[in-house]
């Protein structure tokens, strides 16, 4: 984010405290220092606490909205996108899809990878291993996805090294 927008200083993270895991917020409060961000915890439970947290956080100058990933961000991901976008607030979204839909930018998980592997899991325990036995997988593809029209609307410049370091750049 901040090599498209280096003006940023506040960074809100948006996520149910009821279904995402915090190890992500403890990852985020650590990281904003180091690129000279204020991270701001926008914890909301329902897509009425989402929308005022939004508005709210969009008039002050020089915010972006990083969304996390967990079941209520992907279920809403449309009011979100929509919401950023109303509002102009540059957002960085968990999976690829929120960019399909219209978002700025994702990094995250490849999910057809992680699926691949839970299938091989699948297969070992079909074969007779026991569950409890497999060692536990961490992701190991992740993909960087760009929205151009998006940094279009929001009058955001993309470096040509982000361009070239992005998995997929959609125009």
């Amino acid at each position: 984010m901040k090599r498209i927008a280096p003006n940023i200083t506040r960074v809100a993270y948006l996520f149910n405290p009821d279904t995402a895991p915090l190890f992500y917020t403890r990852a985020v409060e650590i990281t904003a220092p180091v690129l000279s961000v204020k991270p701001f915890a926008a914890a909301v439970h329902d897509t009425n606490e989402m929308e005022h947290m939004i508005e709210q956080f969009a008039r002050a100058p020089d915010s972006a909205l990083l969304v996390l990933p967990d079941l209520f961000t992907a279920t809403n991901r449309r009011s979100i996108i929509a919401l950023a976008a109303q509002h102009r607030l540059p957002a960085v979204y968990p999976a690829r899809y929120f960019v399909a839909g219209g978002g700025l930018m994702s990094y995250g998980i490849e999910l057809l990878d992680t699926y691949r592997q839970a299938a091989s899991y699948v297969d070992r325990i079909l074969k007779g291993e026991r569950p409890g036995d497999l060692p536990v997988q961490q992701p190991t593809k992740f993909e960087f996805v760009i929205n151009l029209r998006t940094a279009k609307a929001l009058s955001l410049d993309m470096p040509p090294t982000l361009l070239a370091r992005a998995d997929e750049v959609i125009e």
